[in-house]
């Protein structure tokens, strides 16, 4: 089993910033992709910002170059740092990996239990 904790989410002003943090333990062999995503009440989770093991980023239209994801593999953690934070950016953030779990190579999903971030005009 694996979990993910998130943390530094909170309520900033439009223009600040956060850096929200993931970290997975627990039975991990190695970790594949890791991710934020983002929903809101009501809304289908959608795909904030993802980084491949080899560093390798994808980013929505929305965040890029306002927001830049980064992981440290030893620590088994993913950041994503936020800036110039809009309103609409307002939503619960969830941590996402996808877990080697052994040396067969299967592959598990997992998610955090999410974070809220609330920007204020």
């Amino acid at each position: 089993q694996v979990h993910l904790v998130e943390s530094g989410g909170g309520l900033v002003q439009a223009g600040g910033s956060l850096r929200l943090s993931c970290v997975a333990s627990g039975s991990i062999f190695n970790i594949n992709d890791m991710g934020w995503y983002r929903q809101a009440p009501g809304k289908q989770r959608e795909l904030v910002a993802r980084i491949a093991s080899g560093g390798t980023t994808n980013y929505a239209d929305s965040v890029k170059d306002r927001f830049t994801i980064s992981r440290d593999n030893a620590k088994n953690t993913v950041y994503l740092q936020m800036n110039s934070l809009k309103p609409e950016d307002t939503d619960v953030y969830y941590c996402h990996a996808i877990v080697v779990a052994d040396v067969r190579g299967g592959t598990y999903s997992y998610w955090g239990q999410g974070t809220q971030v609330t920007v204020s005009s």
